[in-house]
Formats: C-alpha cells, structure tokens, sequence
C-alpha cells in the first residue's frame, strides 16, 4: 500500500466516522447544491522541531517511499529527529534515518499523537532547514472541528449560532489560504499566524454540531469567497482594515459595524471588553527603547527621556492610528499597526487594542505615570468572536451574524 493510498483511507475512515453521527440541526441558510467532494487541507504542527514525539492511540505505522518502517501501538511510540537534510526515526527495537515519513492509524476512531495530542487524519513528518516539520494532513471539515472550539472556547447550547458563524469563517478562511506555506510543504499554520488548531483535543459535541450543520458552506462576495478576518472583542465597533494592518486592502465588507445592543453592546460579556495598563514613565521607557528598535527600525538611543505620549490621529471606528512619542530629541510617530507592539503592557506582550484613551499624570512638568483606559482585544477587524456570542444568545442566526460583521456578503455552500 503506498503513502498517498494510505493518508487517503484513513481519511476516508474519519469522514465515515462522521457520517455516522446522529442527525444535526437544520444548518442557518438555504445552501445551494454541493459541487464536488470535500477537499483536504495541510496544517503545519511543528516548523524546525528538534524532537517530535509520534504515537498512537490505538494501532498504526510509519510509512516511507511506501514501504512500513516502524509498528506504533498505545504503549510503543517514536521519536523523530533532524539529521542534516534527513530524519532519524527512534523507536523500542528500531532506528532509522528516512528523508520523509508517514503516520497512519489503523484503529478507526483512533488517532496519531504528536507530543501526545491527537489528530485526524494522517501525520507526515520531513526534514526542512536543520529542523523538523510535522504535518497534519485531513478533510477540510475535519480541520473547522479542530478550529472552532479552539478559537470560540467551550460554548453553551443557546451559543450554537456562534460556533455556526465561526465555523463558516474558519472554513472560508482555510479554501482562501490553501497553499498559503506551500513552499514549506504544508497550506496553514496551526496558530495565530493563521488559525488556532488544536486537533482531537478541543473537539466538543456543540462544536461539530456546528461544523456538520454548516458542512461546506463558505462567506462569500460576488461570487468569491471572502478573507474572514475576526478578533476576540471588538469593545463597541470593529475596526477599518486601514486601522490595524499594514497594507490594508480596502474591501466593501470590511468596514466598522457598532456592535451596539440597546444601551450596551453585544460583546459586553467578554472578560476583556473594557481594561485599563498603567506604566511608570521608568518602566515605559525601558519598553519604548526595546520596542522602538525591534518595531520601527529607529535606534533605541534616541529614546533617552520620555517628555510625551499623546494620541496624534484616530481612524473611523475611534481606534488610535497615530501616536506620537516625544523624547529629547524630537517626536517619533508611530502608526495604526504598530501601536500595539510598541505601547506594549511589557516587553513580552501586546496592548489588548488600540482603542484607549492615553491620560498621563505629571509633575513639575515632567511625565511619571502614564495609563491607558481601552475597549476590546484584538485587531478589531471583520467577526467579533464575543459579539457573536453575544447576538447567538440574544437569537440572531449564522447568517445573521456573518452578514452583519461582513456587510453584503452572502452564504453559499461550495460542497
């Protein structure tokens, strides 16, 4: 049995698996008929790992150039390692050095372990740039049920139209970016570069509801289908693209949309709606000489003696998209997509939005505290996560919710 026919049955095997399951509710839109089979996704797990442990739930095998090199069961995993442009395969009794593997499980409705978390589908491992790559190779959907918990978190009954909406931008998200890393042999990251991708492990039965409900469907605008972005907490409005990103390609369903519900705001019920950073201009000096450098390519020296930090311009939806440093030798700007990483909390972390009011308290003159009062977490662009949450819980469906966050945008289902 070669490689590509055994990724292709045990692929097979899982989307047989989900066949099986009880019948789901009716899905949020009228879909159009399927147009074709459900295609398979690369996600890349590790990108130059120095170890990689590979297991197996119940029974499998490694494959190379076709041929099964290594049997992996419950109690007998591998270890895998780089060896120049090849890897060295460890297990109980056997070594090996091979240029690309293959993991496959035997055992229906069990999984291949990477470092103990399991995944759908098959795992392929390969040596690229001194290190190891592992890939996780499987249905489209069988990657959304991997996604939606992992960005939504464990949702309630009443919040079902939420992981509806999310799952429909994480499958939109996912066909627009096949090939997105194909140099590197995979199409996604399995993180915030992309999606959050937790494999087996954050699957819940709410969740792919969701995904079996919605199976197919993507978000689409004039006929294609869209970049879904979303966030976790929008704070009353999301956000214009030109308002967090650097090239900001302007789009029509990507625009500020108030969240506003009444005399509040669908996404009020995120713990992170409205926080407040408060730095000693000490301390925020010391952030600014190592951001400054690391983000806008300015020499650290010139930050010697913080006199000001003033928020200079903001963009649409109220969010800062110029702040000005004033240090001893003149003003440095910083703009929309950097004042994040630079007006950092500390050194290892991002302000939660840029939208804040700065207040600086002085004395003689002279700036000792700065704090920062702001709304929402994340860019702030396209579907708030918690907004979503907030509008299932309040009745609104999928489609309600995506054509809101992504004004004349429409439901179609693409298989």
């Amino acid at each position: 049995m070669t490689a590509a026919r055994c990724r292709g049955l045990a692929i097979g095997l899982v989307v047989a698996a989900a066949a099986c399951a009880p019948p789901s509710a009716a899905p949020p839109s009228q879909p159009s008929p399927p147009t074709g089979p459900v295609p398979d996704v690369r996600v890349g797990l590790r990108v130059g790992a120095q170890s990689v442990a590979i297991g197996m739930q119940g029974t499998g095998m490694g494959l190379a150039n076709g041929t099964t090199v290594v049997e992996l069961h419950a109690e007998r995993g591998a270890t895998v390692e780089p060896d120049g442009r090849a890897l060295v395969l460890r297990a109980p009794g056997t070594e090996g050095r091979y240029e690309r593997i293959v993991f496959v499980s035997r055992t229906r409705d069990a999984f291949v372990t990477v470092d103990n978390r399991p995944y759908r589908g098959v795992v392929e491992v390969f040596a690229r740039d001194g290190g190891v790559s592992v890939v996780n190779e499987l249905s489209l959907e069988d990657y959304v049920s991997g996604v939606v918990n992992a960005e939504l978190g464990r949702r309630e009954q009443r919040e079902q139209a939420a992981a509806e909406a999310q799952a429909i931008a994480a499958r939109t998200y996912a066909l627009v970016n096949r090939g997105k890393f194909a140099a590197d042999g995979f199409d996604l990251r399995a993180g915030v570069v992309d999606q959050a991708y937790g494999g087996v492990t954050v699957e819940t039965g709410l969740g792919m509801r969701a995904v079996r409900s919605t199976r197919g469907m993507v978000l689409t605008y004039a006929g294609e289908p869209i970049t879904p972005f979303y966030h976790s907490t929008c704070g009353g409005s999301t956000a214009a693209p030109e308002e967090a990103f650097r090239s900001a390609a302007t789009t029509s369903y990507l625009r500020p949309v108030s969240d506003r519900d009444g005399d509040g705001y669908y996404c009020d019920v995120s713990p992170r709606f409205a926080w407040s950073v408060e730095w000693d201009v000490s301390e925020l000096r010391d952030i600014f000489r190592e951001k400054v450098p690391s983000v806008l390519g300015i020499a650290g020296e010139r930050v010697d003696v913080v006199r000001d930090v003033r928020v200079q311009r903001t963009g649409a939806s109220g969010r800062v998209t110029e702040l000005r440093l004033v240090v001893e030798a003149g003003e440095i700007p910083v703009y929309a997509a950097d004042v994040r990483a630079v007006l950092a909390p500390e050194r290892d972390a991002w302000l939660g939005s840029n939208q804040f009011r700065l207040a600086v308290e002085r004395s003689g003159g002279v700036p000792t505290r700065v704090r920062a009062d702001g709304f929402g977490w994340g860019h702030g662009v396209g579907m708030c996560q918690w907004g979503a949450i907030g509008r299932a819980r309040a009745g609104q469906d999928a489609r309600t919710i995506l054509t809101t966050y992504f004004p004349g945008t429409r439901l179609e289902r693409w298989y």
